[in-house]
C-alpha cells in the first residue's frame, strides 16, 4: 500500500481569518459541516491534495501539519516511539470512522498518523 502523505492541516490562533485568507487568494473552497467544526479546504483542483484548517490552543503556535495514511495508527505510534517521537494526541476513533494521532518527530515536527474509515 505504501504510505502516501495524504492531507495537510495548519494549525493557527484565528482559523477562521486563515482561510478567509487563503480562499480570498487562491479561491479555495473551505466547509466547515463536520462533527468538530474542522475547516476542511478544497483547493478546487484535480492535482494535489487538499487540507483543513484548525484552531491552535492557546499555548500552542502556528504551524503546518502532514497527515501520512496508515493502515494501522496505533502500531504506527508504537513504531514512531520507538525511534524517538513523542504523542501529542493518541490515537483516537473519530466521529466517521475514521483514525488518526499526532506524534512529534526528533526533530521537533508534528505530524498525523491517519487511517481512513474501513
Amino acid at each position: 500500500m505504501g504510505n502516501p502523505v495524504v492531507q495537510w492541516q495548519i494549525v493557527a490562533k484565528d482559523p477562521d481569518a486563515l482561510t478567509r485568507f487563503y480562499g480570498s487568494l487562491f479561491g479555495w473552497k473551505v466547509e466547515t459541516g463536520n462533527a468538530f467544526g474542522y475547516r476542511q479546504v478544497d483547493t478546487q483542483s484535480a492535482r494535489g491534495i487538499n487540507g483543513g484548517v484548525w484552531p491552535s490552543p492557546p499555548e500552542g503556535h502556528s504551524l503546518v501539519q502532514l497527515f501520512i495514511e496508515v493502515d494501522d495508527v496505533q502500531e504506527y505510534v508504537a513504531r514512531a516511539t520507538k525511534l524517538g517521537a513523542t504523542v501529542v494526541v493518541p490515537p483516537s476513533e473519530l466521529p466517521d470512522g475514521d483514525a488518526m494521532a499526532i506524534v512529534v518527530d526528533p526533530a521537533g515536527l508534528s505530524f498525523g498518523l491517519y487511517r481512513p474509515r474501513k
